[in-house]
């Protein structure tokens, strides 16, 4: 073929390539796509860091604010003791409803009411409804204060942000440092020491309790990563440039120290879930992982929330700030049989079908069991021994309400949700995947409200007690 030949053939080709391309563009310009709307990121920072902070650190008291007047508004914040209720190292179970009822009705008027009349007339609690992010627009890793302090004075590393400080009290959260308990020595049974488990100190208390390759997953699993708000590069939360965070950083001792972030697979930013840091005890008999993912193993877990879940689901991103690329065949396997390890804290009263052993329960405990497992209908996505059925539930809330807009957080449709194991479920406030309810008398009312059983008050009061045993 001549040259003059393929010079015309070239020109051809551009000139149907354009063609091509400007009927695309045409048909884009006539659709209803939203301009503006994207699931990307931006990847260049075209604003300096010290301005971005300054602009930041000057709206923060006021975005704390609003967020702080939504919690008042929704639910008693007091610090309230369960007498005689304790955690496993010491910390007092909350007590009580802790959601505000609207003034015209009252707990047994509302469950008596279908979903139709309470979403007419307004009436569903404000405190059952999504709990956004401190500030749900621009989301991300959030620690508690007592964390960041500990993690600073053993590791030297700081979590703080300049842009946010953490909204819920600590009474309300999970016991710090919580106890560890594993499978494979019961006979020990708190091996934390009292002690915050960190790379400063992992390997004194775990030698001669682990193997290497599990004290290895364990170093792996302390180890801090770079992470959407905690990196190197000039898009950051931290004032300095930040190594990252380790798994253990919200998981705490394997547990949960009640730290928050956004779900990353739900887009667009309003319908992202706030994200209520589940403990990782239990993983053993678990066999999906995300509230929503449905991951079918711990392994499956581990790696995506390195790879995607730290950036927010964006690859680009988690390139330019330093993904950790595990091997899945060691470094990931490691992690997960460490992982695996992590047992629910005793419980005493419970047989070996986790059900109540008569001689050592309450009669108001053994009534709880029956409801439990009768009137409430709990048992049907929670059975024993280890109240989970792995399995996923769509409540349908969004019968009660209308979508409305709640500080940035489109209320609306949750779709399906994990059903969580409940044992141990005393020492992990708060409650829900997004951690709106803020004790377990919350959660029985939401959940007698939502699945319309209508518990009388005394059934309430002995399902609670029940529920304290597992």
């Amino acid at each position: 073929m001549s040259g003059k030949k393929q010079r015309y053939i070239r020109i051809a080709s551009l000139v149907t390539a354009g063609a091509a391309l400007a009927t695309v563009t045409a048909t884009l310009a006539a659709s209803d796509r939203p301009v503006g709307t994207t699931s990307y990121a931006p990847v260049a920072d075209t604003t300096p860091f010290a301005s971005v902070r300054q602009t930041m650190e000057k709206a923060k008291p006021a975005v704390m604010q609003r967020q702080l007047e939504l919690l008042s508004e929704r639910y008693d914040l007091g610090d309230k003791p369960l007498a005689g209720v304790k955690m496993s190292r010491g910390k007092s179970v909350q007590e009580g409803v802790r959601v505000k009822l609207p003034k015209e009705v009252s707990w047994q008027q509302l469950a008596a009411m279908g979903s139709e009349q309470i979403r007419n007339k307004d009436l569903f609690p404000k405190g059952f409804m999504p709990l956004p992010h401190p500030n749900h627009p621009e989301g991300g890793m959030l620690f508690p204060k007592f964390h960041i302090d500990e993690i600073r004075k053993q590791t030297g590393r700081d979590l703080t942000r300049f842009d946010l400080d953490f909204d819920l009290p600590n009474h309300v959260l999970p016991e710090f440092p919580p106890a560890i308990f594993l499978t494979t020595r019961p006979d020990l049974g708190d091996v934390s020491q009292g002690k915050v488990v960190t790379t400063q100190n992992f390997f004194e208390l775990f030698n001669g309790i682990l193997n290497p390759k599990q004290l290895e997953g364990l170093r792996l699993l302390l180890t801090p990563f770079p992470q959407q708000q905690f990196n190197a590069t000039s898009d950051r939360r931290s004032a300095e440039p930040s190594l990252g965070v380790s798994c253990f950083d919200c998981h705490v001792n394997g547990h949960t120290n009640g730290a928050t972030h956004l779900v990353g697979d739900i887009r667009p930013q309003e319908l992202r879930h706030r994200l209520d840091t589940p403990p990782l005890r239990g993983v053993n008999i678990q066999r999906l992982f995300g509230s929503q993912r449905a991951l079918k193993s711990v392994e499956d877990f581990t790696e995506f929330e390195q790879r995607a879940a730290y950036f927010d689901g964006d690859p680009v991103i988690a390139t330019k700030k330093g993904v950790n690329i595990l091997e899945r065949g060691s470094q990931v396997h490691f992690m997960a049989e460490f992982q695996e390890l992590l047992d629910f804290p005793p419980a005493p009263k419970l047989d070996l079908f986790g059900k109540l052993d008569p001689a050592k329960a309450s009669e108001s405990e053994l009534r709880g069991q029956t409801v439990f497992f009768g009137k409430a209908r709990c048992a049907e996505c929670h059975p024993a021994p280890y109240y989970t059925d792995n399995l996923m539930h769509n409540l349908k809330v969004e019968r009660f309400y209308k979508p409305q807009l709640i500080n940035g957080r489109l209320a609306s449709a949750d779709g399906p949700i994990k059903t969580f194991p409940l044992r141990g479920i005393k020492e992990s406030p708060p409650y829900l995947h997004d951690g709106r309810l803020l004790t377990l008398a919350d959660t029985i009312e939401f959940f007698n409200l939502v699945t319309g059983v209508n518990l009388t008050e005394e059934e309430k009061k002995d399902l609670l007690a029940f529920m304290l045993t597992l």
